[in-house]
């Protein structure tokens, strides 16, 4: 296929086997950082965005506008350079260098909103500046992931047939909690398809999507101060929350053993897996999604001095254990 926008391409049909992962199953990653932009993220940016277009709500001077932790905010100003939408995006402090320096270089606007809302994130309050921003700006037009019913439609008509069709209804899907768009987009799609699939839904400590107490984090991806609009717990998936030490552990672990580096959702999701071991029957086939790659995390989660200052000397020494004991 030769395409004409560098949103059409996908890669989204890459999947891994991680052999001797977990000793009574076997365990595959869906490689979703193979994707242009590096993220999964393309997917609901492109659907975002085409949406907004059949609706009419772009015009010669729309200015789009969007909150994000960092790669739904690539896929964005990828998308945009190509079709000539001035963008802007809001973030914080936790986005990594490389993200904040990659989407400046495709030319969209950032604003870093370093106030924590009440929960001890940054969600309320970049949202916050958002709105106050549209208040002042009628040519602006909030994309809002958070919402937007685009976000899971792009999963349920891509990513959930990617899966069945290439790979097969696993016995079992991890899938690491945002937005919830990829969440949300899968359980329609394994629904309409009658998938006989176990879903566990994976998010960090901290977040309060789930209903757990707010939190302090510090890796971007996962993670909310404020519940998705979009999120509806019917019951039909597990949810489980896992603390960043352990998302550290695993994506280096996974990097040594496997030679593969992954970003932090990765590892959060691969860490569930371990989690729900001893619950998973031998021989299933486990599917974990891993949104990115860990090139964007090689100042954070692979760096021994962020490691030390975030999360202390003993999770830095739990990192010199041997791979073999790690996972």
């Amino acid at each position: 296929m030769i395409a004409e926008r560098i949103s059409d391409i996908t890669g989204g049909l890459s999947f891994l086997e991680l052999p001797g992962f977990q000793s009574s199953f076997d365990t595959y990653v869906k490689l979703e950082g193979l994707n242009p932009a590096g993220s999964i993220k393309v997917k609901p940016a492109r659907e975002l965005i085409d949406s907004a277009e059949a609706a009419g709500r772009i015009g010669p001077d729309t200015r789009l506008i969007e909150s994000t932790s960092g790669n739904l905010g690539i896929a964005l100003a990828t998308i945009c350079a190509a079709r000539g939408y001035p963008l802007t995006l809001v973030t914080d402090p936790n986005a990594n260098a490389r993200t904040v320096k990659y989407i400046r270089a495709l030319g969209a606007d950032l604003v870093v909103v370093d106030r924590r809302d009440g929960s001890g994130g940054f969600l309320r309050s970049r949202i916050e500046y958002i709105l106050e921003r549209l208040m002042e700006d009628p040519r602006l037009l909030w994309l809002n992931q958070y919402s937007n019913p685009a976000n899971s439609a792009a999963h349920a008509k891509h990513t959930g047939p990617e899966i069945l069709d290439e790979f097969g209804a696993p016995d079992w899907l991890f899938v690491g909690t945002g937005t919830s768009g990829t969440l949300m987009g899968l359980l329609a799609h394994l629904r309409a398809r009658q998938a006989p699939t176990a879903v566990v839904a994976v998010d960090t400590k901290g977040s309060i999507t789930f209903g757990g107490p707010p939190g302090r984090r510090f890796i971007p991806g996962l993670g909310a101060s404020r519940r998705p609009e979009i999120y509806r717990d019917d019951g039909s998936f597990d949810k489980v929350l896992i603390d960043e030490a352990d998302t550290v552990r695993l994506c280096r672990a996974v990097a040594r053993r496997y030679g593969l580096l992954l970003g932090g959702s990765s590892g959060t999701v691969l860490a569930a897996v371990e989690r729900y071991a001893g619950r998973i029957a031998s021989g299933s086939r486990v599917l974990a999604i891993s949104p990115d790659m860990g090139d964007g995390y090689l100042d954070s989660i692979y760096d021994d001095h962020w490691v030390r200052e975030h999360f202390g000397s003993a999770a830095l020494a739990a990192l010199d254990r041997p791979v073999t004991a790690a996972v």
